[in-house]
């Protein structure tokens, strides 16, 4: 599993996903390049919803590949246009698991201000992965998805006093930090902290605000959780996703 923008690459011997494409078609090529991996080897792409820092490409790369772009009906209605080939167009219906080749794919319910945005929960041969990006709060209902994971992609958008100095207009600051806006550092950290008595082994920090974060900052907070719950920061490994490059390879174990 590799990160690149508002893009995740999950990939097995037999299969290639993509989830989100919020960055250009050739900022995405560039990055499978790295792996040795292009478009025709994609076996399907999944969107969590439709803003377009999370669908910029879908266009793009519908027109030019015959990939199936996956998408819950009101998204779609959110996203389509005449660049997209009816042909590419697949539905998933929310808290129902559907496979692609070697994955069973969960989509679960997100609290964000979209039409009915998710993340993802995959599962291959007992091993589990959360995805889990733009949301307001975590609810006891995706706590309970990201209970088993063994890896989680858990959004860390913004820091409070970041936030409140920034030049943000009190508005947008307002929703950013409401139950249906973005998740903060102290908020991604009290869940990894939680996780970590479980089965978590990797968290990676995703979705950082440019404005109202620092990548330092969030790792820090989420140390900092760790160590007020008892919990050995080296038993987990917690890394901060990169805004401009490919994230580090997570295998999931």
């Amino acid at each position: 599993m590799e990160v690149h923008g508002n893009c995740f690459l999950v990939y097995t011997e037999n299969t290639n996903i993509l989830i989100d494409v919020g960055v250009s078609q050739k900022k995405i090529s560039d990055a499978l390049a790295s792996l040795n991996k292009t478009f025709n080897e994609i076996d399907a792409i999944l969107i969590t919803h439709e803003h377009i820092d999370h669908t910029k490409a879908v266009p793009t790369i519908a027109s030019k590949y015959n990939i199936p772009i996956y998408a819950n009906k009101k998204t779609w209605t959110e996203i389509i246009s005449s660049k997209i080939p009816e042909s590419s167009i697949k539905y998933f219906i929310n808290e129902e698991e559907f496979s692609i080749n070697d994955l069973t794919i969960l989509p679960f319910s997100t609290p964000h201000d979209a039409v009915d945005p998710c993340g993802f929960k995959i599962l291959k041969d007992g091993k589990t992965m959360c995805i889990a990006t733009d949301l307001g709060h975590i609810s006891n209902h995706i706590y309970n998805h990201f209970i088993d994971s063994s890896c989680l992609l858990l959004e860390s958008n913004y820091d409070p006093d970041v936030l409140k100095i920034s030049r943000y207009p009190y508005t947008l600051k307002q929703r950013i930090k409401g139950n249906f806006g973005h998740l903060s550092n102290e908020s991604a950290g009290e869940v990894i902290s939680k996780l970590a008595k479980c089965n978590l082994k990797n968290a990676l920090l995703i979705h950082l605000s440019k404005e109202n974060n620092i990548p330092e900052l969030a790792l820090t907070t989420i140390q900092d959780g760790l160590l007020k719950n008892n919990i050995d920061k080296n038993s987990i490994n917690i890394e901060v996703a990169p805004r401009n490059n490919p994230s580090t390879i997570f295998k999931i174990t």
